[in-house]
């Protein structure tokens, strides 16, 4: 029972210590070279996602760059266009502005301005003896 403390010692007992060692390793060999192959397939597939990774991120950074000069292209188009919508409103209220002034020039050389403000003072008259009417009444109220 001594000489099978370990599990590789017991069936070297058996046979010649040089044929078991042969055995042992012809087995270790082919699991060492298939662990070899098999590192070697993991390397070249880590190295292929490598390659891959760095020809996405050129490709990304690519359409990055073509997006943002696309972004700056609109933003300058629409500046201008906001410029340009800005000239033709002002456009438009200097034009608006001309007209009113046209139309009051208008009306007040057809004297109907000056009709406006009689009829304002018209107005303010016969408010001013609405109010000496109803002061007269209160005063003759109060008489009696």
């Amino acid at each position: 029972m001594a000489e099978q403390t370990s599990d590789s010692t017991a069936p070297l007992s058996v046979s010649s210590p040089t044929a078991p060692k042969k055995d042992n390793t012809n087995p270790v060999d082919s699991k060492l070279t298939e662990l070899n192959e098999s590192r070697a397939e993991l390397l070249n597939r880590i190295q292929n996602l490598k390659q891959d990774l760095q020809s996405w991120r050129g490709k990304l950074d690519t359409q990055v760059k073509v997006y943002r000069e696309e972004l700056s292209g609109l933003k300058k188009t629409l500046n201008l266009e906001v410029e340009q919508l800005r000239e033709e409103f002002k456009d438009l209220k200097t034009t608006l502005n001309q007209q009113q002034d046209d139309v009051s020039a208008s009306l007040k050389s057809l004297g109907l301005q000056d009709s406006k403000e009689q009829m304002e003072k018209r107005s303010e008259v016969t408010e001013e003896k609405v109010e000496a009417l109803s002061t007269d009444d209160n005063a003759k109220a109060a008489e009696h």
